[in-house]
C-alpha cells in the first residue's frame, strides 16, 4: 500500500434491539435500536487513479454486488466529489464477506470506509462528525460505522 491507496476492513453490525416507533410521512420508520459491530468484515482497497473524475471502477468478488452508480461505495465517492472537486476517479476493490442484503450493514460499512479513505487520500481534514454528516446522506446507519474509525486509524499507522 502507498499514499495513493488505502486498505480497510469494513465491519458488519447486528441489531441487538429494534423497535419500530411509527411511520413517517416519507415512508420510512422511526426506530429505536442498539447496534453492535461484529468481527465479520469486507476488505476494501481504495486507490487513486489518473482517470476522469466519474470513471470509477468497482471490482468485487460477489457477482450480485453492483459495480456502478447503484453501489453505495460509488455514491460515497460521488457525494464527496460534489463538495471536493479535487477528488478524482478511484478504483475500489471489495472482498465481500458480509452477506448481501442480510441486514448486517455491509453496503453502509463499505460506504463509510470509502468516505474515510478519501478523507485520508485527499487530506480533506474532515472530522468524524463531518464524515458522519456526509454518511447520513447515504443511509441512516452509515454514521454508526465511523465508531470503528479508531480501528482504521490504528491499521493505517501499522501499515
Amino acid at each position: 500500500m502507498s499514499m495513493e491507496d488505502i486498505r480497510l476492513q469494513a465491519f458488519a453490525k447486528i441489531n441487538l434491539f429494534l423497535e419500530v416507533i411509527g411511520k413517517r410521512l416519507d415512508g420510512y420508520h422511526n426506530i429505536e435500536t442498539i447496534f453492535q459491530s461484529i468481527g465479520l468484515h469486507d476488505t476494501l482497497v481504495i486507490r487513486k487513479t489518473e482517470r476522469q473524475p466519474q470513471q470509477h471502477i468497482i471490482n468485487c468478488n460477489s457477482a450480485i454486488v453492483p459495480s456502478d452508480q447503484a453501489n453505495l461505495a460509488w455514491k460515497a465517492v460521488a457525494l464527496l466529489q460534489s463538495h471536493y472537486p479535487q477528488i478524482g476517479a478511484v478504483d475500489i476493490e471489495i472482498q465481500k464477506r458480509i452477506p448481501v442484503a442480510g441486514g448486517l450493514g455491509g453496503g453502509s460499512a463499505n460506504a463509510a470506509a470509502v468516505l474515510f479513505a478519501l478523507n485520508q487520500l485527499y487530506d480533506l481534514k474532515l472530522t468524524v462528525q463531518g464524515l458522519s454528516r456526509f454518511g447520513c446522506q447515504l443511509g441512516a446507519d452509515v454514521p454508526f460505522f465511523f465508531w470503528v474509525v479508531r480501528l482504521w486509524e490504528k491499521e493505517l499507522e501499522i501499515n
